[in-house]
């Protein structure tokens, strides 16, 4: 119902109907993640982003009657967050989502397409608001969209080797695994790294690059450009145009764009790849809080 593998990355743990077109959803995030690590005395901002994704296809499959196997496409996904609500505690966090989708097409009897706003909510005490719309495709019609890019083990068989990591620090991360970039002779450039044996980014086969790893490169783009000042992402507004296919190079690039009106850093991130634009973000960070 999560569109994951390993249980113990479902960070959903109930959901219920309120009203008509309208549900909560109850999220519980660990203390740590061996992914979504905290860093500044805060929970990884991104735990927002995936338990929102979760809900996409519970929402779908509960609530609509979507068979299990039809494909979700994000079209786009805008967020913003409190950070002072982030801060992590002795125990697992209880998050709250209120959720409305205002405008559901149809295709005869099922959903079509789905609008999505939430409210999150951190016992009790508001968290972010969130927008997001999605299509949704039954397995044929994905398949003759697809072509030949459909077959998964055939899309993982031409996979690109993976391009060397990044830096870890200045993208925010600890860990090499978990860089999803990788440099080049340009300090705002970089090659994306589709590494199809991540546990999490990819918890099963997929035959193109999750939208989750588009976020994450997207973080790690607008981290690096803020580097070395300590940032915590408080926003993120995504448009997902094309599938990003993994038997071709992926390129991130980055530019600042003024602060917004409360003096916070953006960063507007484009993904392109075979000459065309496949995905776009603009990154909000703040201040991370002194230790």
């Amino acid at each position: 119902m999560t569109h994951k593998t390993n249980q113990d990355e479902v960070l959903l743990d109930r959901w219920g109907r309120t009203g008509d077109d309208a549900f909560t959803v109850t999220a519980h995030w660990p203390r740590t993640h061996a992914f979504y690590v905290s860093r500044h005395g805060l929970h990884d901002p991104l735990l927002l982003s995936e338990t929102i994704r979760q809900t996409l296809p519970l929402i779908s499959h509960g609530a609509y009657e979507v068979p299990l196997g039809h494909q979700l496409l994000w079209h786009d996904f805008h967020w913003s967050l409190a950070p002072e609500a982030l801060a992590v505690d002795d125990g697992a966090a209880e998050i709250e989502l209120r959720i409305t989708c205002p405008d559901v097409a149809y295709r005869r009897t099922r959903a079509a397409a789905i609008t999505m706003h939430v409210e999150a909510l951190r016992d009790g005490t508001p968290l972010a608001t969130a927008r997001t719309r999605f299509a949704i495709q039954d397995r044929a019609i994905y398949e003759r969209l697809r072509g030949r890019y459909a077959d998964i083990a055939e899309a993982n068989a031409r996979a690109i080797p993976l391009a060397p990591p990044a830096p870890a620090g200045p993208v925010g991360r600890d860990r090499f695994d978990d860089v999803v970039l990788s440099g080049t002779d340009s300090a705002n450039r970089w090659q994306l790294r589709a590494d199809t044996a991540h546990p999490v980014l990819f918890d099963h086969p997929v035959d193109h690059a999750p939208g989750m790893l588009l976020l994450e490169a997207a973080r790690q783009s607008a981290e690096a450009m803020a580097h070395p000042r300590p940032s915590v992402v408080v926003g993120m507004d995504s448009v997902f145009t094309r599938y990003v296919e993994l038997d071709s190079p992926c390129w991130f690039l980055a530019e600042s764009l003024p602060d917004d009106l409360t003096g916070r850093t953006r960063v507007r991130v484009v993904a392109e790849q075979n000459d065309a634009v496949a995905y776009s973000c603009v990154v909000t960070l703040a201040d991370a809080p002194a230790s």
